[in-house]
């Protein structure tokens, strides 16, 4: 039996059930581009596509294949917002700033499905809304808040007493729920494959196994080198996010790379279907630990949440837990078969904020969508691309930081650890 290659796309539904991917070649010969892309997640092909859409020569490196990380292996919701509510960011960042953070990040759905839309990107894309769900008295508590300041900001959201959310869900678990019209859902893998056909169509050179190895500063110009080229740019993009190497000084130490775990049905029977999510929105809880769920296309459940941290090696037994909450929810899965579990690593930042950098004024660096990431990442690289494209006078809407490396880092997997215990502790007393 042949090796698999370790470029090869983890197993996962999305991967049984992907389009053909577009032809990503390693780069074998030098070249020199304005703006090179180290990374092919969903941030780097939006950005790639939107450079090249105007003109702008772009080359993207990806160590493995476009998509390879969480951008071909998330929980495919496309939700709005940040982690923290509107007033707060207004108290944080000032006026224009948090105005401009609402709108941007609260947006970032209708931002997607209009780009799918345009370039005609076939990936199950449905805008049927996201259920953010209370599941006790102080989650209840918060989640009226957080409805009550996006209403004050003209936000289309609605707030579902315990009786909608039943005849939402198909479950009497939820008190209540804050439904956003603007979420949605779609096939990751092939929302990611269509935007980097889309980013080759319009004139950007995307390469697969094509890991940087090293980025050094020559005669006013960037050289990335990789195992059988150098790639000399005038102006860099790191988009690596929780894969994120030594590329970079101290990069790698200011986030914590959390696994995230899926798993997933056969096809359900109608009747089971039909009561679970009937109208198809996207639902994630609001607790400490966040489940995550929804039915796709094909009538599956996909249910997502906290797992192992490290890879899973396919089988379903490793999400149990996922599964018997399930059941919890709606026990007549009891009798549906379970197919498919996965995993993958999302970048969790200090402060649960995206974080942009900008340590020379020919590099960007964005990271830590903190599990919002489809909408954010398309969102963010379209303007990571009109910021080089225009320079320092073209704003962002996100706050630029320095990279600060937390400390401990080494100790990360045991920390992620025992928060997990003490969140799933907490949500199951309510606190």
């Amino acid at each position: 039996m042949s090796a698999v290659s370790p470029s090869a796309l983890p197993p996962s539904l999305y991967s049984d059930t992907a389009h053909p991917a577009p032809v990503t070649p390693p780069i074998d010969s030098d070249r020199t581009v304005s703006v090179a892309i180290v990374g092919g997640g969903i941030a780097g092909l939006s950005a790639a596509l939107h450079l090249a859409e105007a003109g702008v020569d772009t080359c993207v490196l990806e160590a493995h294949e476009p998509a390879w990380g969480a951008s071909g292996r998330n929980g495919g919701q496309v939700n709005p917002g940040l982690k923290f509510n509107p007033d707060d960011l207004l108290t944080r960042f000032g006026d224009d700033l948090g105005r401009r953070m609402i709108a941007m990040a609260w947006g970032a759905p209708d931002f997607t499905f209009d780009l799918i839309r345009r370039l005609g990107i076939d990936c199950n894309a449905r805008q049927n809304g996201t259920l953010r769900a209370a599941t006790n008295a102080v989650t209840n508590d918060a989640l009226r808040i957080t409805a009550a300041q996006c209403a004050a900001h003209g936000m289309p959201t609605r707030l579902l007493d315990a009786d909608a959310m039943q005849s939402a869900t198909g479950s009497d678990r939820y008190p209540a729920a804050m439904l956003d019209p603007r979420g949605g859902d779609l096939h990751p893998l092939n929302y990611a494959r269509g935007l980097a056909a889309a980013a080759q169509t319009a004139g950007a050179a995307i390469h697969g196994d094509s890991r940087v190895l090293s980025a050094s500063r020559q005669g006013g110009q960037w050289k990335l080198k990789t195992e059988k080229a150098t790639v000399t740019a005038d102006k860099i993009l790191v988009l690596t996010n929780a894969y994120s190497d030594q590329l970079w000084p101290h990069l790698k130490k200011s986030l914590v790379p959390i696994y995230s775990s899926i798993v997933a049905t056969e096809p359900l029977p109608d009747h089971v279907a039909a009561r679970i999510l009937p109208h198809r929105p996207v639902l994630y809880e609001t607790g400490h630990i966040t489940i995550y769920y929804r039915i796709d296309g094909q009538k599956r459940l996909l249910m997502g949440g906290r797992g192992p941290q490290s890879p899973i090696t396919g089988t379903t037994n490793a999400l149990a837990y996922l599964q018997h909450y399930a059941t919890r929810l709606w026990p007549d899965l009891a009798a549906v078969r379970w197919t498919h579990a996965w995993n993958g690593q999302l970048a969790i930042t200090p402060d649960h904020l995206p974080h942009l950098h900008a340590p020379t004024g020919d590099v960007l660096i964005y990271l830590g969508c903190n599990g919002r990431g489809v909408a954010l990442a398309t969102t963010m690289g379209k303007q990571l691309a009109q910021r080089l494209i225009g320079g320092p006078s073209v704003s962002i809407d996100l706050p630029f930081t320095d990279i600060q490396p937390m400390r401990f880092h080494a100790f990360w997997p045991i920390g992620a650890h025992a928060a997990m215990l003490w969140g799933r502790m907490k949500d199951r007393l309510g606190i």
